[in-house]
């Protein structure tokens, strides 16, 4: 079966008060998932500014996925 990880990112008050909260983002990302037979692995939120890509949970995230596994996994 397929798993994803979710990244939500809002970078303003005005982008969450027109209906793009974090909690908004993570439930349509849920329910694709679902529909989709998705499994969530995590779900990374972030809520730094778009000015710059200097986004912690991005980069945190992106050192995970290049990091070397183990074979066999």
């Amino acid at each position: 079966m397929i798993s994803a990880d979710l990244y939500v990112h809002v970078s303003t008050d005005e982008q969450a008060e027109k209906g793009y909260s974090q909690w908004d983002q993570e439930e349509r990302l849920r329910r694709y998932c679902e529909i989709n037979n998705i499994i969530v692995h995590k779900v990374i939120m972030e809520d730094h500014s778009t000015k710059s890509f200097d986004r912690p949970a991005w980069s945190r995230l992106l050192a995970e996925i290049k990091r070397p596994r183990a074979s066999g996994t």
